[in-house]
């Protein structure tokens, strides 16, 4: 009962750091949902084998979607008309970073990890992407494709006969913003609750039951703590968001910050579902590149970022969390006990599903490319009639 009550006391620590940064994140996220038109993402990745990458790993950089919740994503992207490269740097960059998640890493961590984590996703992800395109045999004429203008609020307008300043008065900047912060608590957190939860308790059992001496031991720092962090973390099905309590209890019990930072990103950015997802998408070479490249970045950001921390002659364990007491504690209080109130309903689905497995069609997508899921009203209109 002792160790019980000492993990519940450590995640419920953890969540009160984060909670503030939390809510930011779920709300910058919601806003990229409805401001940021995925046709105009798609526009940007079609063409040049260099260009089209270094977009798309900054295109996902602050998009808060998972390892599986990017695939559907990345597939829209490739059938709108994005090159494999494109394809290949979003996949990577996306799952890897987020705002909601570079929000937890600076209450959590410390602000040298904060900038690190998106700027080892940026590297890594053009990298992989510019190999991907020098390598690939897709022709330039391949990507030319039908590009996605509907409407990001309510799939009021297909666009296609629709010019964008008309269809910039169909929605109000009132409707946009209420849209973006729907999507926030209902989509956004609805996915990520279930897992960040299971992150927090997971950090919860590390630091209250694993010795410091043990951490320390085999993953305080070296080649060898990068290559046993990769081999942990390629496998494991862990969102960006879930990893960062986790790589924040780590830290505490002595891991190397770089040796957190391989787990940061090899984490989120893969699983086995997802690699066999890809192997269908990209084919085999494209996902091999694919690891290899996330691989070797990987390593090579943890031990720099090892390098960095000591050449400064700063602690990771000193420092982390030190970002989150800038925030009042009545703030953090509050903003734990919304983040809760927000995950009651997914959790509870999660349970639900659990006990009474069920298939979800409610993201398929359909056979035309398009996603089975409509707006609010299922309305589904490509007249061009802006409200009066």
């Amino acid at each position: 009962m002792h160790i019980i009550i000492s993990v519940l006391q450590e995640a419920w620590h953890l969540l009160i750091e984060a909670s503030a940064y939390i809510l930011f994140g779920m709300v910058v996220g919601g806003l990229l949902k409805v401001f940021l038109s995925p046709s105009f993402v798609a526009d940007h990745l079609g063409k040049g084998k260099f260009s089209s990458v270094i977009k798309a790993a900054l295109f996902g950089i602050p998009i808060p979607l998972c390892s599986c919740g990017v695939l559907p994503a990345a597939a829209s992207l490739k059938r709108q008309g994005a090159n494999n490269g494109a394809t290949t740097a979003f996949l990577i960059s996306t799952p890897e970073s987020g705002v909601d998640s570079m929000a937890i890493t600076y209450a959590l961590l410390d602000p040298i990890m904060t900038v690190a984590r998106p700027v080892s996703a940026f590297v890594t992800a053009v990298a992989a992407g510019i190999s991907e395109n020098l390598l690939q045999t897709q022709k330039e004429e391949d990507w030319d494709r039908i590009i996605d203008r509907s409407c990001p609020i309510d799939n009021c307008c297909d666009g296609t006969e629709c010019p964008p300043e008309e269809h910039a008065r169909h929605h109000t900047f009132r409707e946009k913003l209420w849209s973006g912060l729907k999507f926030a608590v209902d989509d956004l957190w609805g996915d990520l609750a279930g897992w960040f939860f299971a992150g927090l308790l997971l950090a919860g059992v590390i630091t209250a039951s694993i010795p410091q001496d043990l951490m320390t031991q085999y993953l305080g720092g070296g080649l060898h703590s990068m290559l046993i962090m990769l081999v942990v973390g390629i496998p494991m099905y862990i969102c960006a968001t879930a990893s960062t309590p986790v790589a924040a209890a780590l830290i505490l019990k002595g891991v190397s910050p770089g040796a957190a930072l391989v787990f940061l990103l090899v984490g989120p950015a893969t699983n086995i579902t997802s690699l066999s997802v890809l192997f269908g998408l990209l084919g085999k070479r494209a996902t091999a590149i694919y690891l290899v490249i996330l691989s070797l970045f990987a390593v090579l950001s943890g031990l720099a970022l090892d390098a960095i921390y000591s050449g400064f002659g700063v602690s990771a364990v000193a420092i982390a969390g030190q970002a989150g007491e800038v925030v009042p504690s009545w703030l953090q209080i509050t903003g734990a006990f919304i983040i809760i109130l927000f995950s009651i309903k997914p959790l509870y689905l999660y349970c639900k599903q659990l006990i009474v497995p069920s298939v979800r069609n409610t993201d398929k997508p359909s056979q035309d490319g398009t996603s089975a899921q409509t707006g609010p009203g299922e309305n589904t209109k490509t007249e061009c009639t802006a409200p009066s």
